[in-house]
């Protein structure tokens, strides 16, 4: 008998998790995979459309490219999930899985900060990004400030990036003399797990006059003063404010049950959730790593081990090792690698390696390959 399994987003870890259980378990499963979205998109890739380096849809997988034994896509918007029933309900119709996997990730809450939506800009979204665009030219004179308005977001070394590209910019276009750039971060630094990473971030930016503000955290926007409030009674000037907007699980998922705390507990080993046959990857979970797209692929690869044992003739699996690499873009054309160990050991560590223009090939075969993987482009 056929075992029916719902993968809810079609992320990083949606996207492998299907692949692997088409390559292994075709004969054995059914996969319906959900998303809201017609397309993908890397989160780096974010970056490359605000500065212009390439166009939107250049940077954008289509759901309907995905053709893989046994996988069924859907782009529907998911309304309601029973995780006792497993069952799903879409604004098209309902599923009911035999194993039911959460990878929705989370969600931006620009609302969440006082004047943000209309003071500031995010670029951590699609939209986002597309409209800085066409903002960031205008800006020639005065104080950019990016700041982390949470406490958990995507891909720690984002901000960083950010900060990087943005002098790249504005020097390119001959105004770099003419404003500052400020970073402010609730993290003690930029990289924690990785004390040679951020302190060669921290040289970098001492390098090009860009202010990095630990443990600094905006409350609030005053469009009319261009002012920043934070939460230790500080206040600072800006002209233009690019943040990274609050993190918090899609509504539906708070609604379901499967959150605790903010977030839905899994074994770290195998990411099954409390509920039986439920499991969740990525960045919905409170998994003890990073919310990135790479940690969420590795939860999904932990998960389809799971299954293909359970499911097919595969070993008993391993349990999570909670390791990855993460890219760091410099500017000037260079990247550098944190290699990262969240659980091998008694503490996470994370090996530093220096910015070069060989990594930034190796980043673009990460992305090539994946996009190749999953859409067979």
């Amino acid at each position: 008998m056929t075992t029916r399994v719902v993968i809810l987003g079609a992320g990083f870890g949606g996207l492998e998790l299907a692949t692997r259980l088409s390559e292994e378990l075709a004969d054995e499963v059914s996969v319906t995979l959900i998303d809201k979205n017609e397309s993908f998109a890397f989160g780096f890739s974010k970056l490359d459309v605000m500065f212009g380096r390439r166009r939107p849809e250049e940077v954008r997988c289509a759901y309907s490219d995905i053709a893989k034994n046994g996988v069924e896509f859907r782009q529907e918007l998911v309304t309601s999930i029973d995780p006792t029933a497993r069952r799903v309900v879409t604004d098209h119709g309902t599923y009911d899985a035999d194993i039911l996997v959460v990878a929705l990730g989370a969600d931006l809450d620009p609302g969440a900060t006082p004047g943000l939506e209309e003071g500031g800009y995010d670029f951590y979204s699609r939209d986002g990004a597309d409209r800085l665009r066409d903002v960031l030219p205008s800006f020639t004179v005065g104080d950019a400030v990016i700041a982390v308005l949470g406490p958990v977001f995507k891909c720690p070394p984002a901000p960083s990036e950010a900060a990087f590209l943005l002098h790249d910019f504005l020097t390119e276009h001959g105004v770099r003399n003419a404003t500052t750039i400020k970073l402010l971060t609730t993290l003690p630094s930029p990289i924690p797990v990785s004390p040679d990473a951020s302190a060669r971030i921290l040289a970098g930016m001492a390098e090009r006059d860009i202010e990095f503000w630990p443990e600094s955290v905006v409350t609030s926007l005053d469009p009319s003063q261009k002012t920043a409030s934070l939460a230790d009674g500080r206040t600072i000037n800006y002209d233009l404010f690019l943040a990274v907007p609050i993190h918090r699980v899609p509504a539906v998922v708070e609604q379901s049950g499967l959150a605790v705390d903010g977030w839905i507990p899994v074994d770290p080993a195998t990411f099954e959730t409390r509920f039986p046959d439920v499991y969740a990857v990525g960045d919905v979970t409170s998994a003890p790593v990073p919310r990135a797209g790479v940690f969420a692929e590795g939860q999904a690869g932990t998960v389809a081990d799971v299954l293909v044992a359970r499911l097919g003739a595969g070993a008993n699996p391993k349990p999570y090792q909670g390791t990855a690499s993460c890219y760091v873009e410099f500017g000037g054309g260079k990247v550098g690698r944190v290699d990262v160990d969240f659980l091998g050991g008694p503490a996470p560590t994370g090996r530093f390696n220096e910015p070069s223009v060989e990594f930034m090939g190796e980043k673009a075969l990460f992305g090539s390959s994946r996009r190749k993987r999953w859409f067979g482009r």
